[in-house]
């Protein structure tokens, strides 16, 4: 067996309605004086931001928010949260919402102190002088960013860059599935099928594939697949809402240690350029580069078939992913989200450019296949 590296974050809290202890939460495990909370302006719209910053004036904290974060944020929100922060004399930053939120967190408690600037930290292990302490709370069931040592930052009009560094990893990741009860099923529909690609592709992953994150992959593959119909169809129900959010952190820990590939690669032109939800992206392409990676993977989609009941074969497993896809009424066609025919050579050669996530999916891409696989998903 290769060798292999495995990181984590450092504690995880599990608690229906534990976000309403937040202050003293931090204080007791940190402490912490004045948390800085990074955020969207949805999610103070809808009261939830409040009900972190009211337990931590119960428990005294000199709290401050920062709810710019907007999807696939840009350098210059960064840069606005990172002298929000600094303004406030943050000694923690939590990271509040959905993917982008967290992904913002990471590079503010690594920024505030000033002692590097954001394009010196891109690419991998470009951080030195460490960060402040970072809690993530997500918010949705999905993305994984609450464990993942990675953020994904927007640096142009269609173009992106990431920093991938192990000081990106929280100090606590807080899973409260009450958070999550009044997503709409669209989104809890997307938001699931991206954490179950990433378990799927973590678990035939090419270069970084390890006994540790397959691990975490079934699990969070059995944990997803056997309550997102219901997540979907009773948004209420704590027990699915709950195993959601563990199976996307499992899937998160997966794909941070043994990274995601072909089906990533073809989502993120659609984000970069319609602005469709890096979810939705994800599932649009799915089953088309399932059916592609077959020839090199179908064994592994096999195992992951009987692993979930669903059959012995790895058409059973695209057949169950095909059918996870219409029980919860996703889109299913590129043509059904506003884009053209006309599109796809440029989408086709926009994915060639993903290198980063390409050398890891099990079966080599070229252009004329990236072209094939979106004209199926068209």
């Amino acid at each position: 067996m290769i060798a292999f590296n495995f990181n984590s974050v450092a504690s995880v809290l599990v608690e229906d309605g534990v976000a309403n202890q937040l202050g003293s939460t931090l204080r007791a495990r940190f402490g912490a004086e004045r948390p800085f909370i990074i955020t969207d302006q949805g999610l103070v719209k809808l009261g939830m931001v409040a009900k972190v910053q009211a337990s931590m004036d119960a428990a005294e904290l000199a709290h401050a928010h920062f709810d710019g974060v907007e999807a696939d944020p840009s350098e210059a929100v960064v840069l606005q949260a990172v002298e929000a922060a600094r303004a406030h004399d943050a000694d923690i930053i939590v990271g509040f919402g959905g993917g982008s939120s967290m992904d913002v967190a990471k590079l503010v408690a690594v920024l505030a102190q000033g002692k590097q600037q954001l394009a010196d930290i891109y690419g991998i292990d470009q951080i030195n002088g460490g960060r402040l302490p970072l809690v993530q709370i997500p918010t949705t069931a999905g993305t994984g960013s609450e464990v993942t040592p990675i953020s994904i930052i927007t640096t142009g009009e269609t173009t992106k860059m990431g920093v991938v560094d192990a000081t990106l990893l929280a100090d606590l990741a807080v899973l409260d599935a009450a958070l999550t009860t009044g997503l709409p099923a669209h989104i809890t529909a997307a938001t699931g099928i991206d954490a179950m690609v990433h378990a799927i592709e973590s678990y035939t992953s090419k270069l970084k594939k390890n006994p540790i994150s397959d691990g975490f992959a079934r699990q969070a593959l059995l944990m997803l697949g056997n309550n997102i119909v219901t997540a979907c169809d009773d948004g209420n129900n704590l027990d699915a809402r709950r195993a959601m959010l563990i199976g996307a952190l499992l899937a998160g820990q997966a794909f941070a240690n043994a990274p995601v590939a072909a089906v990533h690669a073809l989502a993120y032109p659609l984000g970069g350029h319609f602005h469709i939800p890096h979810g939705l992206s994800n599932s649009l392409v799915l089953p088309h580069v399932l059916r592609f990676n077959e020839a090199a993977a179908g064994t592994l989609y096999a195992e992951l078939a009987i692993l979930a009941g669903q059959g012995t074969s790895a058409a059973d497993f695209i057949r169950w992913m095909d059918q996870i896809a219409i029980e919860t009424k996703v889109q299913r066609r590129l043509r059904d989200v506003g884009i053209s025919h006309n599109d796809l050579p440029m989408l086709a050669e926009d994915a060639m450019l993903q290198t980063r996530l390409l050398v890891n999916n099990p079966r080599a891409v070229t252009l004329d296949d990236a072209r094939a696989i979106y004209e199926a998903a068209w």
